[in-house]
């Protein structure tokens, strides 16, 4: 990896203009198109949205997991380090995906090898990237799954994943994608397969080690009460696209995109009368082969125009660092009494 200290004064990610497809039997769907974002050193990003918006795809992409075929990366750098991970070899990817990059899958019970230890499964990205091997791999391994709150961790080496409770696995995952101190850590949708109590201990711990460590935190969700509590920016992807980004402060307190909107009036608020409804986006999300013209979300919009229907809008900034790709912004603010410049 490139070690010069101007790289150190840049986004430790870089992803720009990434297009990801997948070939089908209905034609070429564009799961990934032209996102950009950075992730900064040490700081948590959110990425959120509903199912199919292209999350987790453009986490696979920065990973280099998508699978092909059908899957391809169309175009794109993804910066790390100042390293462009689309130009090195596979070997060279394989070097970066843990002592570089972590990541903790959604379902860890489909993640972990069910015929392996807990323990072997820990120690392998330690005998493969820091070369521990013995002894000193199972001790690693033992304050790994200390470090993440599992009791008896000397006595968990030798279990098997269905040895363990779902949140348990979930920490063994956490062990795992954190074994070899990464600078970033990917956690695609971690907590969804766990209760809400779960929930929060895992969030908080993937906080805490982060914190400790000093790694950048990624989290992709559809959970809006996450991110408000954990990032400290997010971006809102929607069909695909990046429809808005800020900081987290920014983005709650005056959303300017409908489908930001949208998002935050669905969920329940326990600071307004419980017999008040919730305000559901309507609609479904478009099939993805066959995006509707113009911005994807306006047969969904109540803001929308005509002008919407024919033109796809760009991200562009409106105040601070807040931007949002909509031609009726002010619009959207003036209604949810947000103010911008």
């Amino acid at each position: 990896m490139n070690t010069d200290l101007s790289v150190e004064r840049l986004p430790l990610l870089r992803v720009r203009d990434l297009c990801t497809s997948f070939n089908t039997p209905e034609g070429k769907i564009t799961a990934v198109n032209g996102v950009s974002f950075d992730v900064n050193h040490g700081e948590t990003l959110g990425l959120v949205g509903e199912s199919g918006c292209g999350k987790s795809v453009s986490a696979l992409s920065i990973m280099r997991l998508v699978p092909n075929p059908p899957g391809v990366i169309e175009r794109g750098e993804i910066l790390f380090e100042g390293t462009d991970l689309l130009k090195i070899s596979e070997r060279e990817m394989q070097l970066v995906r843990g002592v570089g990059i972590g990541m903790i899958f959604q379902e860890p019970m489909s993640s972990l090898n069910p015929v392996l230890t807990i323990g072997r499964q820990i120690t392998e990205p330690l005998e493969v990237h820091l070369g521990l091997t013995g002894a000193a791999a199972e001790d690693r391994a033992a304050e790994l799954l200390e470090m993440v709150g599992i009791a008896d961790s000397r006595r968990r080496l030798s279990d098997h994943p269905h040895q363990l409770s779902g949140g348990q696995r979930q920490r063994v995952m956490i062990a795992i994608a954190l074994s070899c101190e990464p600078k970033l850590l990917i956690a695609d949708e971690a907590t969804t397969a766990l209760d809400v109590t779960i929930q929060a201990q895992i969030l908080e711990l993937m906080k805490n080690l982060t914190n400790q460590l000093g790694t950048a935190l990624l989290i992709i969700t559809h959970n809006l009460g996450v991110v408000a509590r954990y990032a400290d920016r997010l971006n809102v992807m929607y069909a695909g696209k990046i429809r808005e980004s800020g900081t987290a402060e920014e983005v709650y307190l005056r959303p300017s995109h409908p489908y930001t909107v949208g998002l935050l009036n669905s969920v329940p608020r326990l600071d307004r009368p419980a017999s008040e409804r919730l305000d559901p986006i309507e609609g479904e999300i478009p099939d993805p082969s066959s995006l509707p013209a113009g911005c994807a979300f306006h047969p969904r919009c109540r803001w929308s125009t005509s002008k919407c229907s024919l033109e796809d809008p760009v991200l562009e900034r409106i105040e601070n660092r807040q931007m949002v790709a909509c031609f009726e912004s002010k619009s959207v603010a003036r209604a949810t009494g947000s103010t911008f410049h």
